[in-house]
């Protein structure tokens, strides 16, 4: 039988899009098997290439193919190329099918393949990694993930922002995020051997102590003072011993600055960002969301449709938390002024809004150095996106731009002025105002697909005590 010859210019998703056009026209597609029930005379396949949430049903009969008795034996997860004739089916519920007249087996996929056509739980698909992509929910996870990616950089370039690569080693943990990954070139086990007390970084590759990035913000400061606006975009580390649903070791934010600018305009530009994003997500991944609206989130379209068409909340934190005491609600942590937030409060808190909030002007002690201090003397112009269902969403500030000021902040937090002597230059050198957020890409794609679990947003999970893949 002669070889298939196929043309990968002929995906699923462009049948699906123009499939009247291809109505009674012979067409070649190449895909994987997803499912193959073979019957005495004929067969069908649901075929997927990964370019379409959807599958294709194509048939085949005996005497209209030559390999029919061996057809019915490729198994799911095999790799085929097919070649038949398109059928519209209008009043069936997919609008058309392949009548096969050739199919070859590209690559055979043995009994043990673990993706067998059943319902598998998250905990066994983490197990497979490497092949769970190949199933509805993440096919439509990951896919959403591109689309977001995408969104993101498409949001900013058509606003002018210049995208910095900002380092993943860094030289200190001055950011004061704590509980970084340590870069070493060491033997660290030749150390403990020899008895050493303390361990000579002046040694090491990079002559200090290094560490992986917690965020790329003050490097990306630096980059606002020269083009105005600005972002990264980018993987960062925590080695926090974490094992809750919203914390990972590695993930990716997108951290964007703006020169000449306060608080009200990083939060006007939060909100245009997540509105965009989301609008971009339904538009563009409508077989997607349907999913995610019937299989994992139940109301999830209408949510995100909601979210388009409210103006954002604003709330001060002194006021979300009276909103918090005065509740009558039970929380497992007890709101008090003065302190950090608990999921628990965030979820409470979108509820009681009925929507997206921004909790704005938090108490300096529990904010960062870099945050501008109000004239209260007591709270600092930082910002924290809450959404109904993920919590925190985005967290920014406008930075402190007064030389006195900031050093002022640095001394009382303990944070070393020799480590960030280029960071208190961009006071020094034609300072402004300016203001930043950063938000966590799988907080946002959690936020869109209804997925709770980080493991299942980020395609190999890095979390305390696994690394596989």
């Amino acid at each position: 039988m002669a070889s298939i010859v196929q043309e990968p210019a002929l995906t699923v998703r462009k049948l699906y899009q123009e499939y009247q056009a291809f109505g009674g026209k012979t067409v070649v597609l190449s895909g994987w098997v997803r499912n193959n029930r073979g019957q005495k005379e004929f067969g069908f396949i649901d075929l997927n290439d990964g370019s379409f949430f959807e599958t294709i049903q194509v048939v085949y009969e005996d005497g209209k193919i030559e390999n029919f008795k061996d057809v019915q034996k490729f198994r799911v997860g095999s790799s085929v190329a097919i070649e038949g004739i398109l059928e519209l089916t209008p009043l069936m519920k997919q609008p058309f099918e392949i009548k096969a007249r050739k199919i070859d087996l590209l690559g055979d996929s043995p009994e043990d393949y673990p993706i067998q056509p059943k319902r598998h739980s998250r905990e066994f698909l983490r197990e497979n990694a490497h092949l769970r992509m190949r199933t509805n929910l993440f096919s439509a996870v990951f896919r959403v993930r591109s689309e977001v990616s995408f969104a993101i950089h498409s949001f900013l370039n058509a606003r002018d922002f210049v995208y910095v690569h900002t380092p993943i080693i860094t030289g200190s943990d001055a950011e004061g995020a704590g509980e970084m990954f340590r870069v070493t070139t060491l033997e660290l086990e030749s150390l403990v051997k020899s008895g050493a007390k303390e361990i000579d970084f002046g040694k090491d590759f990079f002559g200090k102590a290094t560490n992986l990035t917690v965020s790329g913000q003050l490097q990306v400061e630096s980059y606002a003072m020269a083009y105005r606006n600005v972002y990264t975009f980018g993987p960062t580390f925590r080695a926090e011993n974490s094992n809750t649903q919203r914390h990972a070791s590695e993930f990716w934010m997108i951290e964007p600055e703006i020169a000449f600018a306060d608080l009200k305009d990083d939060m006007r530009l939060q909100e245009d960002m997540v509105k965009y994003i989301v609008n971009h997500v339904l538009t563009r991944c409508p077989k997607e969301i349907e999913f995610f609206d019937s299989f994992v989130e139940k109301g999830l379209k209408a949510k995100l449709e909601h979210v388009l068409a409210t103006p954002f909340r604003t709330v001060t934190h002194h006021d979300a938390i009276e909103i918090l005491i005065k509740s009558g609600e039970t929380f497992e942590n007890t709101p008090v002024q003065g302190e950090d937030l608990a999921t628990e409060h965030e979820k409470y808190l979108t509820r009681h809004f009925n929507g997206p909030v921004f909790v704005m002007d938090w108490p300096k002690d529990i904010k960062a150095f870099y945050m501008r201090l109000n004239d209260d003397g007591k709270t600092v112009a930082a910002v924290d996106l809450l959404v109904p269902g993920s919590g925190e969403l985005c967290g920014g500030s406008q930075r402190e731009e007064r030389l006195d000021m900031l050093l002022s902040r640095m001394k009382e937090m303990h944070v070393p002025e020799k480590d960030l002597w280029w960071y208190l230059d961009l006071r020094r050198y034609g300072g402004c105002k300016h203001a930043g957020f950063g938000m966590g890409l799988e907080r946002m794609i959690m936020y869109v697909t209804g997925v709770d679990n980080i493991r299942d947003v980020i395609p190999f999970p890095r979390t305390p005590r696994n690394c596989e893949f």
